[in-house]
């Protein structure tokens, strides 16, 4: 803890911990859903488009994240309208999606002549260098996205467990899963800034296959799932700052260690369990 309140002092520390911290709740919650709807590389889909449309406003000179968050909505929304109506399979639709995005970007570096320092930044993340007006639109997402979940929490709930039930039952399941599309969407960008391109998908998965594995109800590994982020992300934060680490792999290897952790008690629970009937 004392760590903690020697950085808090500084202003970067603090913009890096409170959009951190935010981002981190968010995709826990979106991630639940994508990985219970076997989406799970949705938010690496998404996040290489976003490279092609970080590509686009670096090319054209219009501030990357609004063109990033402009081609990913639009592809997301395009390509599950797609999968939809062609029924190609949500494994296929993502591959089309992610190579798509990527193509994009390493056509327009290509035409540019190779990598910047800006785009760097993009794919590998850097929290520590999130600006005020960073935090304001983290804050803002997180402001849109967790009301527009609670309010549709059921609804989406039943569409992941059964969707054919929700047709039957007259839900609009096609409205619902696109605007749970954008939600997704809008998270995966704000989230670029901490961990980068790269390494999205550890945000949206991570936490919540690790949630899954103690085996509680819905509502309660989402709030597992929120917990391990967090922890993740401040903890990832805080070692990286002392030990002149990159923020985005810290934060990344927090979360598998967790993981590893739980993986290990799981089995030794089972073992200690085992040996307990067998006496």
């Amino acid at each position: 803890m004392e760590m903690i309140f020697d950085i808090i002092q500084y202003g970067f520390m603090q913009r890096a911990l409170i959009s951190a911290i935010a981002i981190s709740i968010i995709c826990s919650i979106v991630g639940l859903f994508l990985v219970l709807k076997r989406h799970s590389l949705f938010g690496d889909a998404l996040a290489h488009v976003a490279f092609g449309g970080i590509s686009i406003g670096l090319f054209t000179g219009v501030y990357p994240l609004w063109t990033a968050y402009i081609v990913a909505i639009l592809s997301a929304v395009g390509v599950n309208k797609l999968r939809e109506s062609t029924k190609i399979p949500p494994d296929s639709s993502i591959a089309v999606l992610l190579t798509s995005g990527l193509a994009i970007g390493v056509i327009l570096i290509s035409i540019s002549g190779g990598f910047t320092l800006d785009l760097f930044s993009f794919l590998f993340g850097n929290i520590l260098l999130v600006s005020n007006d960073d935090v304001i639109m983290i804050l803002i997402t997180d402001a849109i996205v967790i009301p527009v979940i609670y309010i549709f929490y059921k609804k989406l709930v039943l569409i992941i467990f059964d969707e054919n039930q929700a047709k039957v039952s007259g839900l609009n399941v096609t409205w619902i899963n696109t605007l749970f599309i954008v939600l997704a969407s809008i998270t995966i960008m704000a989230s670029i800034r901490l961990v980068g391109v790269l390494l999205i998908s550890s945000l949206i998965v991570i936490p919540n296959i690790t949630a899954l594995m103690l085996g509680k109800g819905f509502k309660k590994t989402m709030f597992i799932s929120c917990a391990v982020s967090v922890f993740s992300v401040v903890f990832g934060i805080v070692i990286s700052y002392y030990s002149n680490l990159a923020p985005s792999g810290t934060i990344v290897l927090t979360m598998v260690s967790m993981f590893l952790i739980t993986i290990i008690a799981k089995n030794m629970k089972i073992r200690f369990n085992k040996i307990v009937v067998t006496k």
